[in-house]
């Protein structure tokens, strides 16, 4: 067999999948798996939702792609949406989260700029933080695996950690622009920011002119059983930036901001070729035709619920195995006290898909339209993976 063509940064399965439907993908050959990953909270709506394929076939036999020189009507209906659901009077669409969060932070940038306060321009960051693997986004993440080898880090970012408030009262400054937070952190473990933080980190804004980025990609829309988490807290932010479920698996991503905070995003400022095409924003529609209608997100609230209440069953019951279970919504973490890859393998023999996150945690984050039966079915197999795992464990001891 040759070598594959592709760039080896990914240590890839030799898992192939040919077909989904709905919370189930199946193999080139023929074998099926509970999917709890969701391509990393990406299919909020499961695989070949009905919906979403009318939407995009429908819009593929009409246009593909134009160019942001003109009027692109989808993004005139989406753009609204989503301002009539959120805190936000401006949008600007992107082709997918890493550039959701550039935008976000040229915003920010851009704001103090036009205001004659060019010297502000760093961001506050959390430890643990997982922004994107752009130059700017692995600065703004700050961890070490994802910048070495790329040349000195893109100033501009402070990181303090997570969720410590005099750490970030400490590092204001003259440059300070603003704090950059994620309300769960995902590839960090599933940590979730507590609300009376993240209300405190409001506050910590507004006391001193800053402007609060809330970084949504993962735990936004529906995750966490709000259209996004930070209508926990009661709060607002500033700027946010949007991706992963939004598009249902199309890929595209989002900025959000308030009137105030885009007001130095003019013509010429940024730009995009792809972002915003017709396919995307059909697609993107769609999606929250499913999303917003009355009750859904109610419901991945009770399914969330239900998920952890079974989960934190395992944990009493397999204790070697697991630790915790975190999160809110259908965006679950659960601590391993074994390697989680140990685990993962497991799960993946049983026939279902999870991916790791930081602090050996494993991340439960099905669509949000998975069904009881199912949530109940992909609980059996990470017990299953559970059992398996305890009885390598007592085989080994014993050898």
């Amino acid at each position: 067999m040759s070598a594959s063509p592709l760039y080896q940064t990914y240590a890839r399965s030799e898992l192939a999948f040919e077909r989904g439907d709905g919370v189930w993908l199946t193999t080139v050959d023929g074998r099926r798996f509970l999917d709890c990953a969701a391509g990393i909270a990406v299919n909020s709506l499961g695989h070949s939702h009905p919906h979403l394929v009318e939407a995009l076939k429908t819009q593929a036999e009409k246009l593909w792609h134009v160019s942001n020189v003109y009027t692109i009507p989808g993004q005139e209906k989406l753009g609204q949406r989503l301002i009539d659901a959120t805190f936000a009077d401006r949008v600007f669409f992107t082709n997918s989260g890493a550039e959701a969060n550039e935008a976000a932070i040229k915003t920010a940038r851009k704001y103090f700029h036009a205001k004659g306060e060019g010297e502000r321009y760093q961001l506050i960051t959390f430890e643990g933080a997982f922004h994107g693997r752009t130059l700017a986004t692995i600065a703004a993440g700050g961890q070490e695996k994802y910048l070495e080898g790329f040349g000195p880090k893109t100033p501009g970012f402070v990181q303090v950690p997570f969720g410590d408030l005099d750490a970030v009262k400490a590092a204001i400054g003259p440059e300070t622009a603003g704090i950059f937070v994620e309300p769960v952190q995902g590839e960090g473990g599933i940590n979730v920011l507590p609300t009376e933080t993240l209300r405190a980190l409001r506050e910590i804004c507004d006391e001193n002119g800053l402007l609060l980025v809330l970084d949504e990609i993962q735990s936004g829309v529906g995750r966490t059983g709000k259209f996004f988490a930070y209508e926990w807290a009661g709060i607002t932010p500033d700027i946010m930036s949007v991706a992963k479920g939004i598009g249902g698996g199309f890929p595209f991503g989002a900025c959000l901001a308030t009137e105030e905070a885009a007001s130095g995003m003019v013509a010429g400022t940024h730009g995009t070729t792809y972002g915003g095409n017709p396919l995307a924003m059909a697609v993107g529609n769609a999606v929250l035709d499913v999303l917003l209608a009355e009750g859904f997100l109610e419901e991945v609230q009770r399914k969330g619920l239900l998920m952890k209440q079974k989960l934190a069953a395992l944990v009493d019951t397999h204790p070697a195995v697991f630790e915790e279970v975190r999160g809110k919504g259908l965006h679950i973490g659960l601590k391993c006290n074994v390697p989680n890859a140990e685990v993962l393998a497991e799960m993946r023999a049983n026939g279902l898909l999870s991916v790791a996150a930081g602090e050996n945690v494993l991340r439960i984050m099905p669509p949000l339209t998975i069904s009881d039966e199912e949530i109940e079915e992909a609980v059996l197999r990470i017990e299953k993976a559970a059992i398996a795992v305890e009885e390598k464990a007592a085989k080994g001891a014993a050898e």
